[in-house]
């Protein structure tokens, strides 16, 4: 659906009843609050004022954080000596930046992460689709690109995600959010999804993603897979 703002108006024009939001872009993008505390007080902060103005549930986390991920190509990181965004300053003018269309004008996004970080690049960022972010630091037209920490190319090309180190980013746990109205009328419905909370990891994700992006399988196939393993390690 084209992003958060999309999935917001159809929860509340009850056109669809559920989907998967983050923690942070439900507090910067939907609330239009900054972050204030842990990550426990963010997502504490979203589900009661998603409960009060909405009357939509947030659920527990599923079990990954989805932050922003600023990376580089491996051996590039290595050679200049870059491991955290506060390194990155001090060699960011001789480097070019790719990013999605959404991260320019986020609250949370390139504004704030330059000032925080002193950041200054050698043009301004090449803004692209994000599907394409990973072939342009692959074929070198970019140095950095602001992609996603479960994005399934961060292993398979051997990038080097940059540690937030000023913690710039808020938490983007990811959390189902479901129309009251459809918990109190679909029976088992909140039991469902609570199966999956805190269940599925970064790592598991990353996997996840490659498979559906970088192999071309059909993510329902990838989706029964992962929760047949799930069942497996239950019983």
């Amino acid at each position: 659906l084209a992003g958060s703002y999309i999935c917001q108006q159809a929860m509340l024009a009850g056109r669809i009843d559920c989907y998967v939001e983050y923690t942070g872009t439900a507090l910067s993008a939907i609330l239009k609050q900054q972050r204030s505390g842990s990550r426990d007080a963010v997502l504490q902060q979203v589900r009661a004022d998603y409960a009060r103005k909405f009357l939509l549930e947030v659920f527990p986390s599923l079990g990954f954080d989805n932050s922003f991920a600023i990376a580089m190509r491996g051996e590039q990181a290595r050679a200049l000596g870059v491991s955290r965004l506060s390194e990155l300053g001090r060699v960011s003018k001789q480097l070019k930046l790719g990013v999605g269309y959404e991260f320019l004008d986020r609250i949370d996004g390139y504004k704030g992460l330059a000032a925080t970080y002193g950041l200054q690049f050698e043009s301004a960022p090449q803004v692209m689709d994000l599907g394409l972010i990973y072939r342009a630091l692959q074929g070198r037209q970019v140095d950095v690109v602001a992609g996603s920490n479960t994005d399934g190319q961060i292993e398979a090309l051997g990038l080097t995600v940059l540690e937030d180190d000023k913690q710039f980013f808020p938490p983007y746990e990811a959390v189902p959010i479901v129309r009251t109205a459809t918990l109190e009328r679909v029976a088992g419905l909140r039991g469902s999804i609570q199966e999956l909370c805190g269940k599925i990891t970064v790592e598991d994700m990353r996997r996840m993603n490659y498979a559906a992006d970088g192999q071309k399988r059909d993510a329902a196939a990838i989706a029964r897979e992962f929760v047949t393993r799930l069942d497996t390690t239950r019983t």
